[in-house]
């Protein structure tokens, strides 16, 4: 199971959005004090939807204290100011992803403490500043489950309950990747929709 820390958070529907997604993915969700806001806070709870009792929260007085309590783990800080990339990275199943407060990011002291090859940038081209927090949790929690082929995820179905074989499936990604240049890429995926049971 993965583990989601989010250092000094500050925008309530940003970790609200990152609880359903810690809840939908499995990932534990380690909140790091300060926040800027309050766990009750109708705004977090209105981003989370109704996720809040599947999804495993815990808070910390400090990332020491987080640290300390999951052991040994592979801890990954995510900045701009890294040079080893997402797609660089292979991540083991118990890993940490460590993210910064949205107005700074994570402070230098913190990311004094994790080795270089463990700071790790998400692409963006080039003049872009940052993404939203909650956008580059999802994109890094959902590389290193996809990672792992999405263990503990539910079968795949087609929408309206029909089953769709995970070989066709793939037919249908790989399809429109294939076919993402032509005028019909749209049709072709939306022909294909799948969900998640």
């Amino acid at each position: 199971m993965f583990n989601i820390i989010l250092y000094e958070p500050e925008i309530p529907p940003n970790s609200g959005n990152i609880i359903r997604l810690c809840a939908n993915s499995g990932a534990r969700l380690h909140f790091i004090e300060p926040l800027g806001f309050t766990l009750d806070d109708r705004q977090l709870r209105r981003a989370g939807l109704d996720y809040h009792e599947f999804a495993d929260i815990r808070q910390y007085a400090s990332l020491d204290a987080c640290l300390a309590s999951l052991g040994e783990v592979s801890l990954y800080a995510f900045t701009t100011k890294a040079a080893t990339s997402l797609s660089a990275i292979r991540f083991a199943r118990d890993s940490a992803l460590l993210f910064g407060p949205e107005s700074r990011g994570l402070p230098d002291a913190v990311l004094a403490d994790v080795p270089a090859s463990r700071r790790v940038r998400i692409p963006m081209v080039a003049g872009s500043r940052s993404l939203n927090l909650s956008n580059a949790v999802s994109i890094a929690l959902f590389e290193a489950w996809r990672q792992h082929g999405y263990a503990g995820s539910s079968a795949v179905r087609r929408l309206g309950g029909g089953k769709l074989a995970r070989r066709d499936a793939r037919r249908v990604t790989s399809e429109a990747c294939d076919h993402s240049q032509s005028s019909n890429a749209g049709e072709l995926i939306s022909g294909g929709l799948t969900e998640l049971s």
